[in-house]
């Protein structure tokens, strides 16, 4: 299996955000969007906010199971999509044809990902400059772009050492 990605939690743009305020504020959000609250979406949320950025739901699916909880898999896709339409989780496509998903930060953290393509780690990064292009490209164009995502690809330094 490959490693684990870095946590969206020790991105700069974060901040101080913990796993517990996002978990908090995540459950919240669905309480006042009127869903009930029920065990196994709780351990979903707990799990995404501990696992942090572009992780798949059979790795939440393991994390679970290792802390001894019964949540079905079943549960754990409705629990994603539940959560991506409320905004909280996005998808993150970083093309090798498993979706991953990681926590929205309510102050909009904005990052982006590295991808080892010998042991399919993901990496969160940021760049100022990047987002400025992007915004001045954007400007050059007559479409009006509302998001974007950069994956770049390449060998992580384990995978380069070896």
């Amino acid at each position: 299996m490959p490693a684990r990605p870095e946590a969206w939690l020790s991105s700069p743009a974060v901040g101080a955000t913990t796993s517990a305020d996002w978990t908090r504020h995540a459950l919240d959000r669905l309480s006042e969007a009127g869903h009930r609250s029920s065990a196994p979406r709780a351990a979903v949320v707990e799990a995404l906010a501990e696992l942090g950025c572009g992780v798949t739901a059979r790795e939440i699916d393991e994390h679970l199971r290792g802390r001894g909880s019964r949540v079905g898999v079943a549960s754990i896709y409705r629990s994603l999509e539940l959560l991506t339409r409320n905004r909280l989780v996005t998808r993150v496509d970083v093309g090798e044809g498993t979706v991953r998903y990681e926590p929205l930060h309510p102050g909009g953290g904005h990052h982006h990902h590295l991808v080892c393509d010998t042991c399919g780690k993901v990496s969160a990064f940021e760049d100022d400059a990047l987002e400025r292009a992007i915004r001045q490209l954007s400007g050059r164009t007559e479409f009006e772009v509302s998001a974007h995502d950069v994956t770049l690809r390449g060998e992580c330094p384990s995978c380069q050492r070896h």
